[in-house]
């Protein structure tokens, strides 16, 4: 009888213990932390949870960020490596980048990137980017729910980066890792 006692009470603890420890739930669209899909048994709520395999807390980007921008896969991330018009740009911070990032790839981190388009073959007059002459440029970060290329996308355009020249690699460093490609760390 003790022992049953015993098991009941670990049963107990462990469930107490369970349901105290619920998974934290991330954003999936903007701000929200549920999608609600009315179904025939009626509304079924979806969440997002973090898992081994998802690395960052981010929120569902846009397969297109600005309205021209080509979406890419890894076959066209591997085909512009030999494309000497195209700059394949990583876009996150330093300290992603050091853990592991695309080979050949260059570094100009999302907050900087709409400063710093002389690097990708623009040219500033009279305060304004001439952006006739831009290499095509392929943009990732940490995955598709990482903002920082996006956002980056979006400041380009703005300040005059045409968005037909950039291809944006949603799958970013998440899906290059998880497919098995070689990665390089601790390069600037």
């Amino acid at each position: 009888m003790f022992k049953k006692i015993l098991l009941a009470a670990g049963i107990v603890a462990v469930s107490m213990g369970a349901s105290a420890q619920e998974k934290e739930l991330l954003r999936i669209i903007g701000e929200d932390k549920q999608f609600v899909v009315q179904t025939k048994s009626g509304p079924f709520v979806i969440t997002r949870t973090m898992t081994p395999c998802a690395k960052n807390k981010g929120w569902l980007q846009p397969l297109i960020p600005v309205a021209g921008v080509h979406p890419v896969t890894e076959i066209e991330i591997l085909h512009a490596m030999n494309d000497k018009d195209s700059m394949i740009v990583d876009m996150r911070e330093p300290d992603d980048r050091i853990k592991g990032t695309i080979p050949n790839s260059y570094h100009i981190p999302y907050t900087l990137v709409s400063g710093r388009m002389d690097e990708l073959g623009c040219a500033k007059t009279a305060g304004k980017w001439d952006c006739s002459k831009a290499k095509k440029v392929y943009a990732f970060c940490n995955g598709p729910v990482c903002p920082q290329s996006p956002t980056a996308i979006n400041a380009m355009v703005r300040d005059g980066f045409p968005a037909d020249k950039i291809y944006y690699y949603r799958g970013g460093m998440l899906d290059w890792d998880a497919l098995g490609f070689p990665i390089v760390k601790d390069e600037f």
